[in-house]
């Protein structure tokens, strides 16, 4: 059976000796970015690689032009760093973190972006993973590199000025970010404070419940109710750097909903441009 959105943690506890299963670790810390990695090699689920946010899920060199703050990786960069992970297409993946999910969401929406079915989110990440005393180690991990290609689908990546299109079609624009930084309040990640006008607040946080991720019955309530009447396809996703809005298609995945696109650079990108419209409230 293929996981593709989300795995209970004791269904991966029994499937740990899978020969095509990997696991990637990625807790990061916006606030630390170095904790994550450490925690990892202190303690990590048995046979883990380990996915750095901003070395291997982002091109930080590509900051500027509306990239945002986690610009989106070259297909070549991701995929040279998925073979070093040795990760092949027939691969079971299992991605984690210590906090939500967003981590780990970010890196399953780039493996779905390149066309690889076999990815999931550990429901309830390393916190449920511990609170169930499942098996954890600090062995070192070396798996066996090898190549993958593959391409992203651009078709779900846009940037600002499709998102500016799409807009004036009718589409949705929806925004992960907590509700008080979409309303411009509180908000310490962006030098500008609002947020991008005709979007939806859609905070990720809404599509947990008690550290898990909830139904897909109450996700598709929720989320067919935002849509009203839009396909998921005529959906985009948003936050503040194109991170935590993967958290979003997750959910909508999980609800048999898919479809939705990304819009990469997120909010941190759309302020790179000072002409570009924004709302506060």
């Amino acid at each position: 059976m293929a996981w593709t959105t989300l795995v209970p943690a004791e269904t991966l506890a029994v499937a740990l000796e899978r020969p095509d299963l990997v696991i990637v670790d990625c807790r990061f810390s916006s606030a630390s970015p170095g904790a994550g990695e450490f925690a990892y090699e202190h303690s990590h689920l048995p046979g883990a690689v380990y996915a750095h946010l901003e070395r291997d899920l982002s091109d930080m060199g590509a900051r500027g032009n509306g990239n945002g703050r986690h610009p989106w990786p070259s297909a070549e960069a991701f995929t040279a760093k998925v073979g070093q992970w040795g990760i092949q297409p027939h691969h079971q993946i299992v991605a984690y973190d210590d906090a939500d999910g967003a981590m780990a969401a970010r890196f399953w929406f780039l493996m779905r972006a390149l066309g690889h079915p076999k990815v999931a989110v550990l429901d309830g990440g390393w916190k449920r993973w511990n609170e169930l005393r499942l098996p954890v180690n600090s062995d070192p991990v070396r798996r066996r590199a090898t190549t993958y290609a593959a391409r992203f689908d651009d078709s779900l990546l846009l940037d600002a000025a499709q998102v500016q299109a799409r807009l004036a079609e009718g589409e949705l624009l929806v925004d992960a970010r907590p509700a008080d930084r979409f309303r411009g309040e509180n908000d310490f990640m962006d030098r500008v404070h609002g947020h991008v006008p005709g979007a939806v607040n859609r905070p990720y946080g809404e599509n947990m419940h008690e550290g898990r991720f909830k139904s897909p019955a109450q996700l598709a309530d929720a989320f067919r109710a935002l849509l009203d009447g839009r396909s998921p396809r005529q959906a985009i996703m948003m936050c503040g750097s194109g991170v935590t809005a993967c958290h979003n298609l997750l959910a909508l995945e999980r609800a048999g909903m898919p479809g939705a696109r990304l819009y990469a650079g997120s909010w941190s990108g759309w302020i790179e441009d000072p002409q570009r419209p924004i709302e506060t409230g």
